[in-house]
């Protein structure tokens, strides 16, 4: 089954509308609910109190407008059943994620749910045969996608920390996904993805520096299993086996460098990775001399860059795409031995 471009086109535009109104009522709703972020942590760099639920509206505007389609069009029950299978686990980490930003949870609840996500995610793509990069084993699957669902959920939740940042670094991967999987044919992944784009740039309008909103962690855990289930089932156009598994790598290449970079120096410094620190791409950008537009900026593009390697990689032959492939990874090498390098506070 197919959809056309009208059909992708009417998807994005409506998930923008959509999420686009539905912010500043989830603004309105955490105002009077006190449900903000106050800066009173070391690591918080805004001055004044901003609201969350941000990721409330992205949320219900991507499952309402995945489900209405899945209604209204020619989908089957498997596919309505497939499109479950990927918005259920990022809807209870959502609400996870919802329930972090009223009580502030420790850091165990959150891993033991992206855990149980990510179980439940690998089982259910063995089981259908939609793992798009099978290595042959069933247990390498498993332990991949497991590792892959915790993992991109924990670096999106870690790189949402600068006004627009994380939203327009999930909107430019998601688009690039989406003409990955529509070139591809894998049109259950094509309008996911579509919708996926259309929802955090809506969100973007209101969260780009100055902040008026933040997704909080409804919106990063939520979108991070979201996109995390999509690129493993994403089955890459490629000539070779390890451009097949590095394009998913490629497509969340800068959220994998920001939590790798701090991760990394926190460990360092004999310090838990999970607590906030001012040690993320953007703060070292910041403190380079950079503004928060254009360290958000910055990291956009950096973003489009991947998002071009993976196309081209898609487009290349063999030997064109193990160029591609060695200049990228060299890239991110370099890239985390600059960021690296810069002071961690």
């Amino acid at each position: 089954m197919g959809i056309t471009n009208q059909e992708y086109f009417l998807l994005f535009v409506t998930s923008y509308l959509l999420v686009g109104v539905l912010t500043p009522l989830m603004r309105k709703i955490a105002l009077a609910t006190n449900v903000v972020d106050n800066p009173n942590a070391a690591h918080k760099s805004h001055k004044k109190a901003v609201p969350y639920l941000g990721g409330v509206a992205i949320i219900i505007g991507i499952i309402s407008i995945s489900y209405s389609t899945s209604l209204v069009s020619d989908f089957t029950s498997t596919t309505f059943w497939l499109a479950t299978s990927v918005l259920g686990p990022a809807l209870v980490l959502g609400l996870i994620g919802l329930w972090d930003d009223i009580k502030n949870l420790s850091p165990l609840p959150r891993f033991i749910a992206q855990s149980i996500a990510g179980i439940f995610t690998a089982s259910v793509l063995i089981i259908t045969n939609n793992v798009g990069n099978p290595t042959g084993s069933n247990i390498f699957d498993a332990v991949i996608t497991i590792f892959w669902v915790v993992g991109i959920c924990n670096s999106i939740n870690f790189f949402d920390n600068l006004d627009g940042g994380a939203a327009g670094t999930v909107a430019i991967s998601s688009a690039t996904l989406a003409f990955l999987a529509l070139t591809g044919d894998q049109y259950l992944i094509a309008a996911l993805a579509t919708v996926t784009t259309g929802a955090t740039l809506g969100f973007l309008v209101w969260n780009k520096s100055p902040a008026k909103i933040y997704m909080g962690d409804a919106g990063a855990l939520f979108l991070g299993v979201l996109l995390a289930t999509l690129t493993i089932r994403l089955e890459p156009n490629t000539n070779t086996q390890i451009s097949s598994y590095l394009m998913p790598v490629f497509l969340l290449a800068v959220p994998i460098l920001d939590t790798t970079v701090a991760v990394i120096s926190r460990l360092r410094r004999h310090v838990s990775p999970f607590q906030g620190g001012q040690d993320h791409l953007s703060h070292r950008l910041i403190r380079a001399g950079l503004s928060r537009k254009q360290a958000a900026i910055s990291l956009w593009l950096l973003s489009g860059v991947y998002g071009a390697l993976a196309i081209l990689i898609s487009k290349a032959n063999s030997i064109h795409e193990n160029y591609l492939v060695l200049a990228g990874t060299a890239l991110w090498v370099v890239l985390f031995i600059l960021f690296f390098k810069q002071k961690d506070s």
